[in-house]
């Protein structure tokens, strides 16, 4: 089979090598792919924006089907509009992308479906929402409605810093915002859980935790993602029951009752209270960096499972994992998420992998058959392992090795499950 993956960061490496791992696939195209996919992929400068150029391509080189990495284009109506063509395609469409497309139509769903979720408010205009803020308690959630690269999220100590994110989104830095939602702040840990849908059933697709924050201690700006880690340590038989009837059935059940069948990937992003599940947000693809800890594990043929959901077979299927954990740590760019230098060189070719070590590119490319830093977040390390101690410092052990000097990266991935 030939496939095509949508997308140009570390998730879609990730994508792309589990891909290559099958023998199914005799051939992966990426668009627009980076320095990592060129290797195993033959990457296809296209823009991803550009849906006519794509299925063009798509149709002339006869590509079974297609895997879309990031949520823009699934929010845009990809998926719709290559159906449309007889190109199958994994991944939700138009309607069902609403769940990462608008925070504020996820929380319509979750009121008609009591859903549980923190309390909120949607808000017009930045003179109605700094009259509630200044009757609230704090900290206090603030959300760009839209999509903002996983930044669009303020937690907010006082009214001062609330009024500065609520002029910041209705000012446009996430784009024209013509509302915004203020939650109330739950305390509790976050936990990522995935499943994989066919529109007629889904199954679990494993669980995670992200790291948002660009300073140790889980302090400093939001960021796409510093690391991550899986399993959760949260994770128990209960609390996946829970999550899968109190939040996850609802929300395919509100779907089609919309006249939507959700296929693809569903990420709920969690807040657990006392053992109870709370959605804080959905994502409609896999999560980044994530998928780079999640992939690795995965033991049945990851071109099986896809070919299963798009053509609704899923249940059809055992899908089976490598029973230990794994830890991914990103290497940036030195000033992201602000300004930061891209053009850098990458030396990588002395690095010696073990079977339980990958590297998942992120924002590099190539220029004269060498490898150069082009983005924020660089490079995924991710090593496999009995323990998550262990799993943290080989991770570290490489990003020595790699000895990059434009870059950093937190030490400090997993904390909370590791026991110094």
């Amino acid at each position: 089979m030939k496939v095509g993956v949508i997308g140009s960061g570390g998730r879609e490496h990730a994508l792309c090598f589990s891909l290559k791992n099958s023998n199914k696939i005799k051939e992966i195209f990426c668009f627009p792919g980076n320095a990592g996919t060129n290797s195993i992929a033959t990457n296809i400068d296209i823009d991803v924006k550009d849906f006519e150029k794509l299925k063009d391509f798509i149709i002339q080189k006869d590509i079974d089907f297609v895997v879309i990495g990031p949520e823009k284009p699934l929010v845009d109506g990809i998926v719709d509009y290559l159906e449309k063509f007889k190109i199958k395609v994994f991944g939700p469409n138009k309607i069902a992308s609403k769940l990462e497309g608008s925070k504020i139509f996820t929380k319509k769903i979750c009121e008609k479906y009591k859903i549980p979720t923190a309390k909120f408010g949607i808000f017009l205009n930045t003179k109605t929402a700094l009259s509630f803020l200044k009757k609230c308690n704090f900290p206090i959630v603030i959300k760009a409605d839209g999509l903002a690269a996983g930044k669009g999220v303020y937690i907010s100590e006082n009214y001062t810093e609330a009024s500065i994110a609520v002029n910041e989104i209705f000012g446009g830095k996430f784009g024209k915002a013509e509302n915004l939602l203020i939650e109330e702040f739950l305390t509790g840990e976050e936990m990522s859980f995935f499943i994989i849908s066919d529109g007629k059933s889904y199954k679990m697709f494993g669980t995670a935790q992200d790291h948002k924050r660009v300073l140790e201690g889980d302090k400093g700006k939001n960021t796409g993602g510093m690391g991550a880690y899986s399993p959760s340590r949260l994770e128990t038989n209960i609390l996946n029951l829970k999550i899968t009837k109190k939040i996850i059935e609802p929300t395919l059940k509100g779907l089609r009752e919309l006249d939507c069948e959700y296929k693809g990937f569903l990420y709920a992003g969690l807040m657990i209270v006392n053992e109870e599940p709370f959605l804080i947000e959905y994502n409609v693809r896999m999560g980044d960096p994530e998928c780079q800890t999640l992939l690795p594990k995965l033991k049945t043929d990851f071109s099986i499972i896809l070919r299963k959901c798009i053509d609704q077979k899923l249940h059809e299927l055992n899908i089976e994992w490598y029973d230990d954990k794994s830890i991914c740590i990103v290497l940036c760019s030195k000033g992201y998420p602000d300004s930061y230098k891209n053009n850098v060189l990458l030396k990588l070719e002395q690095l010696k992998l073990n079977k339980n070590h990958f590297i998942f590119h992120a924002g590099t490319k190539i220029l004269e058959n060498k490898i150069f830093s082009n983005g924020g977040r660089v490079l995924n390390v991710v090593t496999r392992s009995n323990d998550f101690k262990s799993a943290r410092d080989e991770t570290l052990k490489l990003l020595d090795e790699i000895n990059w000097e434009n870059g950093f990266y937190r030490k400090d991935i997993g904390h909370k499950v590791i026991q110094e």
